[in-house]
């Protein structure tokens, strides 16, 4: 449950500690949760989704983005700008640490902890392995066009908490919803042990959702594609999606 209505929801203190939700948490509350892809790392855009009504934000780093055209850099770049984006939410605040392997150092991931960053998200095969044991951090993991499906299997034992199911080859993007996509995404739910999490390389419309959620998807993930790259934008789209997932 949020805070208060539309994201308002700026970080409650207990006993001197600052209270964020997982997105574990959030992923076993919603029928479907809401997560936002910021195009860049600027407050004003996190605000404006924030306010908005979205469940989860994530960002970005040391990646050169192909859904948005923007070159992220390194963590140093945006410390203030981070630590402004958590004091203004309490829910799940995610990263994408790096474009590839060589990209995602230990040390940075200390800092993006420390930062109040609470999941990473990374495709498979440019996740180090030691990235699964780092502690205060949850884990998800996405995979592409290439992967097989029916491959996949339980992972939950292997301490991840959702997959991101970015499977639409690179030429496809921004193009319509396909019956095509939902029967992939179901059958990915349905061979899988943890939340399956759908971003929008299509171009998502708030009446995909009911269909996305019969399929089993439980949080989509508004990134360039649907969001725009203004805050105009991204609240026009982050309440439309909102309404039809409250009325679910």
């Amino acid at each position: 449950m949020r805070l208060t209505l539309y994201g308002l929801n700026r970080i409650p203190f207990t006993g001197g500690k600052i209270v964020t939700e997982s997105l574990k948490q959030k992923l076993k509350e919603n029928k479907m949760t809401l997560i936002v892809s910021l195009p860049e790392n600027r407050l004003d855009l996190a605000k404006a989704a924030i306010h908005s009504g979205v469940d989860a934000v994530k960002l970005h780093v040391n990646v050169q983005h192909r859904a948005s055209g923007n070159v992220f850099n390194s963590v140093e770049s945006y410390d203030e700008i981070f630590r402004s984006i958590r004091d203004e939410f309490s829910g799940p605040l995610g990263i994408v640490p790096g474009g590839s392997f060589k990209d995602i150092s230990h040390g940075e991931m200390e800092q993006l902890i420390a930062l109040g960053f609470n999941f990473y998200s990374i495709y498979a095969h440019d996740q180090p392995s030691w990235m699964l044991g780092l502690d205060k951090i949850e884990k998800t993991f996405a995979i592409s066009s290439n992967y097989c499906l029916g491959n996949i299997g339980n992972v939950k034992h292997l301490g991840v908490t959702a997959l991101e199911a970015s499977i639409i080859p690179g030429d496809e993007y921004g193009t319509p919803l396909t019956f095509k996509d939902v029967l992939a995404y179901s059958s990915l739910v349905q061979n899988v042990d943890i939340p399956v999490l759908v971003p929008s390389q299509r171009k998502l419309v708030p009446s995909d959702i009911p269909l996305l959620a019969r399929a089993g998807v439980k949080a989509v993930m508004l990134g360039a594609i649907v969001i725009g790259h203004t805050e105009d934008s991204i609240r026009t789209a982050i309440k439309s999606f909102r309404t039809v997932i409250d009325s679910l």
